[in-house]
C-alpha cells in the first residue's frame, strides 16, 4: 500500500520546471578562515548539486511537485546523480543523458570568512542546449493543451544564447519565468533577460554590480537602477544586510534574520527556491520575502541535507 501511494504522488503533474545544471558539488569546508592560498583542515563532501537541482531538491523537500530539465553524462557519475534526483521524489523524464559527454562537477572551498573559490566544469551543460531547449519545447506544447501554466525557473549556467532565446521567442511569453545567475562569473548573461519574458530576476549585489557596470554598496541602490533599466521584477539580496524587491512602483526592503554562518554554497539557491514555493502558497509581497530570508537563514545556519 505503501509504494503504491509513493507511486500515485509521482505521478502529479509539476508545479514548476527547474530547468539547469545538475551536477555534483565537491565542497571542502574548514572551521577556521582561510585567506588566499591557505592550507587548512576540514571536511570535504561530494553532493548533488547546481543551481537547477538545488531549486528542484528545496522545493520537492517542502512537497511541491517539480520536474526537472537538464543533462547528465552517460557515466558512473551520471547514473550515481541521477538515483539520487530519483531518490528526492524529483520527476526526471525531462533529463537528456548525454553518450559522449561527462556529468558536470563544480568544485568549491569555504571558511569562517565565505567562499574562497570556486570552480564550476559544466561543459556538458553547454554543450547540451539544443537538447534543453527541444525538451522545454515539448513540455511547453503539452502544456498548450491544458489551463495550468507552471512556474518555470531558470538557471544562469544557461548560454547566453538559449538565454536571449528563451526571454525574446513569442513561444515562452506567456509563462512565469524567473532567473538567478549562477555566479558573478555568469552574471552578465543575464545582460539578455531585461525587458522581455522573464517575470522576475534574483541576484545578489555583486551580481547587480556586474550586470549594470557600475559600483551600488546597497541593494536598494542596485535594485533602483537595475529597475530603470527593465520591466522585470528585481530582488537582490547582499548577505546579512538588507533585501531589496522592486515590481513596477512598489519598493520592499527586509534585514535577514542575524544567523551563525556554517556554509555558503546554494544559499541563493535556497532564497529562490522558498521565495517561489511562498508565493504559490499564497504568501504576497514582505510576506514572502521575509518566509525566504528565515529558510536561508535555517540552511546557512545548520547542515541539513537538501
Amino acid at each position: 500500500m505503501q509504494n503504491n501511494a509513493k507511486k500515485q504522488k509521482m505521478n502529479k503533474k509539476p508545479q514548476i520546471f527547474c530547468v539547469g545544471s545538475i551536477v555534483w558539488d565537491i565542497i571542502g569546508r574548514s572551521k577556521v578562515k582561510m585567506p588566499l592560498g591557505a592550507d587548512r583542515p576540514g571536511n570535504i563532501i561530494k553532493i548533488p548539486g547546481g543551481v537547477a537541482l538545488n531549486l528542484a531538491m528545496k522545493l520537492r523537500k517542502n512537497n511541491i511537485q517539480v520536474a526537472i530539465i537538464g543533462v547528465i553524462g552517460k557515466d558512473i557519475e551520471g547514473e550515481e546523480l541521477l538515483e539520487q534526483v530519483r531518490q528526492r521524489g524529483i520527476t526526471t523524464d525531462h533529463i537528456y543523458i548525454s553518450k559522449d559527454l561527462p556529468t558536470d562537477t563544480y568544485i568549491a572551498i569555504e571558511g569562517t570568512n565565505g567562499l574562497i573559490g570556486a570552480i564550476a566544469d559544466f561543459r556538458t551543460l553547454e554543450n547540451q542546449e539544443n537538447q534543453i531547449l527541444t525538451s522545454l519545447q515539448n513540455v511547453i506544447t503539452k502544456l498548450d493543451n491544458g489551463n495550468f501554466r507552471p512556474i518555470i525557473a531558470l538557471d544562469g549556467n544557461l548560454s547566453e544564447r538559449l538565454l536571449r532565446k528563451l526571454n525574446y521567442d513569442t513561444k515562452f511569453k506567456s509563462l512565469d519565468l524567473r532567473i538567478a545567475p549562477a555566479s558573478p562569473g555568469k552574471a552578465n548573461r543575464l545582460k539578455s533577460c531585461l525587458n522581455g519574458n522573464i517575470t522576475t530576476i534574483y541576484v545578489n549585489l555583486e551580481e547587480a554590480n556586474l550586470i549594470l557596470n557600475q559600483t551600488f554598496l546597497s541593494s536598494r541602490v542596485a535594485a533602483e537602477a537595475l529597475a530603470v533599466n527593465c520591466n522585470t521584477r528585481v530582488i537582490v539580496t547582499d548577505g546579512p544586510n538588507d533585501i531589496t524587491l522592486i515590481a513596477n512602483d512598489e519598493l520592499i526592503s527586509a534585514k535577514p534574520p542575524t544567523v551563525k554562518v556554517t556554509r555558503i554554497t546554494g544559499a541563493g539557491d535556497v532564497f529562490m527556491a522558498s521565495h517561489i514555493q511562498a508565493e504559490m502558497e499564497g504568501h504576497k509581497h514582505l510576506d514572502a520575502i521575509k518566509f525566504a530570508l528565515n529558510q536561508t537563514a535555517n540552511y546557512i545556519s545548520s547542515s541539513d541535507k537538501l
